[in-house]
């Protein structure tokens, strides 16, 4: 599904083409998401000008001068720019169109993902405000991430996936910085010094900043805002690799499950 950077990619994507716009219209063509979209949330959109694009974990936050869009991509979701007039396909569920002539498609062939109004600050929001800090913000440090895992038994693969913990690190980016930090994804959180944390939360930084610059990672269904795949895959130190040689000392990559999600590691550089 598409994880931080994909949303990232579409929030950087779509920003410079909505912000300031006026929205004329919000097209509904199939309400039935993961939660439905309210009735009202069209004419409560309509005539309000986007001030930013913000992004909230896997949350894209449309600032409409205090209230706001709450969109989530799901497990299969996209979010296009298009000219208003282009014919939908057969699973673009909604439009929000601008005075410029263009709208934000929303094509999701499995409807999980989600168009909520949200009337003041998001941050309060049932969906967002249990969310731990972003991996890319100045709250997220080896000393947070460190007091958090104290005592904790549960994998440290499994830790730094909960969004309570840290929000947007999902399956793949938590499997290439594991392997980038040398730590064994089914080692307990609690059981790991603070100077690994360190190198662990620089890792990843590095990961997702470089899948963001990449676009994001290349997915059955996942696209950008201008319809064009990533290109991280092509990087993939372990994910999906299970059984072929580690790129850095050639042992064969085992792969098992953690958490019920498929997990890659390198038996002889992860401890």
């Amino acid at each position: 599904m598409p994880e931080l950077p994909e949303v990232e990619t579409t929030r950087r994507g779509i920003t410079e083409q909505v912000t300031d716009r006026t929205i004329s219209a919000v097209r509904i063509r199939e309400s039935r998401l993961r939660w439905p979209i309210p009735p009202a949330l069209p004419e409560r959109a309509r005539g309000r000008v986007i001030r930013s694009v913000d992004r909230r974990g896997k949350y894209l936050l449309l600032d409409l001068g205090g209230d706001h869009l709450l969109i989530h991509l799901g497990m299969s979701g996209s979010l296009r720019l298009c000219k208003t007039r282009m014919p939908p396909d057969k699973h673009d569920h909604f439009d929000i169109e601008l005075d410029s002539g263009l709208c934000l498609r929303f094509q999701d062939p499995r409807r999980f993902g989600c168009l909520l109004w949200v009337p003041g600050d998001p941050s309060d929001h049932e969906l967002i405000r249990h969310l731990g800090p972003e991996p890319l913000g100045d709250e997220f440090t080896e000393d947070w991430l460190h007091g958090k895992a104290r005592g904790r038994k549960m994998p440290v693969k499994s830790f730094i996936m909960d969004s309570r913990i840290l929000v947007g690190v999902g399956n793949i980016y938590a499997n290439e910085a594991l392997f980038l930090a040398g730590i064994h994804p089914l080692r307990a959180a609690g059981r790991i010094s603070r100077a690994r944390y360190a190198h662990l939360t620089r890792r990843i930084r590095e990961v997702l900043n470089k899948a963001i610059l990449q676009g994001g990672t290349t997915l059955r269904d996942f696209m950008g805002s201008d319809g064009k795949p990533g290109y991280f895959s092509q990087q993939l130190n372990v994910y999906g690799r299970g059984a072929e040689p580690c790129v850095n000392c050639g042992s064969a990559l085992r792969e098992i499950r953690v958490s019920n999600r498929s997990t890659v590691y390198c038996p002889h550089c992860q401890r």
